[in-house]
């Protein structure tokens, strides 16, 4: 396993990270009940695999004991929880291998997490896969403060904030995904009550990579947002050729999808010009039109906080 079948199990584990996780009601928890990953087990996160044995061999469709993802209906109080203190760390055996590809497209690993910052949509995942393994062969413990990245070497620290409160929380990055197309980063459990992406399922952060060596200077402080208000924004192209970009934007514009811009910007000092969808009013109507864009024979736009 540890050469011949590196690749297959990357493969396997790297689908651990799961698009967003809903709220577990009373029914849904009866139903499930017998079927669920583990216990709360708290933070440690290695009581819960003991229980049970995660086969990495499975497939996606009958590794997990249940079904679709849930979290419980009460939030823990995470004012208890601490957080992980950034440290160099070697990366793992698993998870890291680059490029890598998942559901058809193709991903590459960042060497350090260092100077890493991005704005998008966040989600979080819980019980479904809570006590089985991350991409990195670790434990995964909805009730850590943990995160799940396509990119972010494993492991690696980063800060995420939530935009529309200034709430904050750095989390130690121990998976990959979420592979879902509009999702820049998947939150445990216990980070999205922290900075209250949980009940909701979603919302807008800034991710900022944490260098260990210096965590100050990557840091900034909890509870500052930068830039305002922010608004979502799909962008569908970036073109040099300015009749290329208005004929992408007439186009959008006649299949009434919203306000269509056509902006400037410098990219690797080159003048291009951005075809952009929005803003938008929330996560659920950007899926929608994303997917008409999709519909439209269009590539799957980008995601773009602002």
């Amino acid at each position: 396993m540890r050469v011949a079948a590196a690749t297959a199990l990357l493969a396997i584990v790297l689908l651990a990270g799961c698009s967003g996780a809903k709220t577990r009601t009373p029914a849904t928890a009866a139903a499930g009940r017998g079927h669920s990953a583990g216990g709360r087990g708290h933070a440690s996160g290695g009581g819960a695999a003991d229980r049970f044995h995660d086969d990495i061999d499975l497939p996606q469709s009958t590794r997990y004991r249940d079904n679709s993802d849930s979290v419980p209906g009460t939030a823990p109080d995470v004012s208890k929880l601490a957080e992980p203190v950034p440290k160099v760390e070697p990366r793992s055996l698993y998870g890291n291998k680059s490029p890598y590809t998942v559901l058809g497209r193709t991903y590459r690993v960042l060497p350090s997490a260092r100077g890493y910052d991005e704005r998008g949509i966040a989600s979080f995942y819980g019980s479904k896969f809570h006590g089985y393994k991350t991409s990195n062969l670790e434990t995964y413990d909805m009730y850590a403060f943990t995160a799940a990245s396509k990119t972010l070497p494993l492991p690696s620290y980063a800060r995420v904030t939530n935009l529309q409160n200034g709430k904050s929380v750095i989390v130690r990055v121990n998976d990959r995904g979420p592979f879902h197309e509009n999702r820049l980063i998947d939150l445990s459990f216990a980070a999205a009550v922290k900075i209250g992406i949980w009940p909701k399922g979603t919302g807008l952060v800034e991710v900022r990579g944490i260098d260990p060596a210096s965590p100050a200077r990557e840091l900034p402080p909890p509870g500052v947002v930068r830039g305002g208000h922010p608004g979502i924004y799909l962008q569908v192209g970036a073109f040099s050729d300015v009749a290329n970009a208005e004929r992408l934007a007439q186009r959008l514009r006649q299949a009434n999808l919203g306000n269509v811009q056509v902006l400037d910007a410098q990219v690797n000092g080159r003048h291009v010009r951005r075809v952009r969808v929005g803003p938008l009013p929330d996560v659920d109507q950007a899926d929608r039109i994303s997917a008409r864009i999709e519909a439209m024979g269009l590539p799957p736009p980008q995601v773009a906080v602002d």
